[in-house]
């Protein structure tokens, strides 16, 4: 169990640490993998920025997803879950989850660009994985813009997910793979869902931090 996600991003820094370097940036996914990457961040002495990717949740059940997609457009997609859902039906929630992408950018990035990670050693950071979609989303987004080397890291995924992911990744670190993975939300003693504000406010810290 984590404490919380501060506990969490620093353990999961540790894990990280051998990754310190001078071409190491941390891109962590909103909402929840901010606080987390925000530690991480700290721990490896990099630089902090988010990478905007929406579930697309499925018609009849929003907490589930059929895929994700970034905010260059790459899309990934659950294959157990697509089929469920019909061609038009996915346009729309694809278009509308692309808009929050865009009012993500604005709010949470200012609208600034992602920082440049050609050649760069991307850590990708989230707060968990369940599904995998949005992490393969981000990590496609990565290569199109020709990182060096991408990492995926979480604190949480389920064994099948990660063995999947890792064929994707340069490195995959997750400090725990649960047997009975049911959601991120159980390996966290104090769960609580992160609103715009509070990513404002650590990405804030991490600027005037770095700005120092």
């Amino acid at each position: 169990m984590f404490e919380s996600r501060r506990d969490a991003g620093r353990r999961l820094g540790e894990a990280l640490s051998a990754y310190e370097g001078p071409d190491v940036v941390v891109l962590a996914i909103p909402r929840g993998g901010v606080e987390v990457g925000y530690h991480v961040a700290e721990k490896l002495k990099a630089p902090l920025s988010t990478v905007i990717v929406r579930k697309l949740p499925l018609p009849d059940n929003p907490e589930a997803g059929f895929g994700a997609v970034a905010e260059d457009g790459s899309t990934s997609f659950v294959a157990q879950m697509r089929r469920y859902v019909p061609a038009r039906a996915a346009s729309a929630i694809i278009e509308r989850q692309k808009r929050e992408v865009e009012r993500r950018i604005a709010v949470l990035r200012k609208g600034r660009p992602l920082p440049e990670i050609s050649g760069r050693t991307v850590i990708l950071v989230d707060d968990g994985i369940a599904m995998g979609s949005t992490m393969r989303a981000a990590v496609m987004l990565c290569r199109n813009r020709k990182a060096g080397k991408v990492v995926a890291a979480a604190p949480v995924a389920g064994p099948s997910v990660a063995k999947e992911l890792s064929r994707a990744v340069d490195d995959l670190v997750i400090l725990v793979k649960p047997a009975f993975f049911r959601a991120v939300a159980q390996v966290y003693r104090n769960w609580y869902d992160v609103g715009d504000d509070e990513v404002i406010r650590f990405m804030q810290q991490r600027e005037r931090y770095a700005s120092q």
